[in-house]
């Protein structure tokens, strides 16, 4: 049977979140497949190999994790799910010491398929919600005035 944009989307959260098998990335991703929303600086992250970092850093913190594909729905060569995440804030991989709690913040993630691989993602995950309930100070950058 061949895979579908749901099953494609069901396998990367099981695989790569709840399983813990970094092995997906690579099977899954396309090598200059985008991911977007998910870097500090606003820029996709292209293919496997710089993935890797972020699923590191935040597999490191939350060694736990759960994500949870609530809903699902696709047309055409895309799938969209609302997603639950839990864990427990076990390491310092988002470079904020362990605090032993623990979260459960939701988002969408939205993803464009090619032939059983994922080429494009867009997510939108509730992380400002995730630090807050570690109990990370956050503030704004500073704004910057033009005359």
């Amino acid at each position: 049977m061949p895979a579908t944009p749901e099953s494609i989307f069901r396998a990367w959260f099981d695989g790569v979140w709840n399983r813990a098998d970094a092995s997906t990335i690579d099977r899954l991703l396309h090598p200059d497949g985008l991911i977007h929303g998910l870097s500090a600086d606003g820029q996709p992250i292209r293919g496997p190999r710089n993935f890797m970092p972020f699923y590191q850093a935040f597999r490191g913190a939350f060694p736990d994790i759960k994500v949870e594909v609530q809903q699902l729905m696709s047309q055409g060569d895309r799938a969209v799910g609302l997603c639950r995440v839990t864990g427990a804030h076990r390491g310092s991989g988002l470079e904020i010491p362990a605090t032993g709690r623990s979260v459960e913040f939701y988002g969408f993630a939205m993803c464009r398929t090619e032939d059983g691989q994922v080429v494009e993602c867009w997510n939108c995950f509730d992380f400002l919600g995730m630090y807050k309930q570690l109990g990370a100070e956050l503030s704004p950058p500073p704004v910057h005035r033009t005359a």
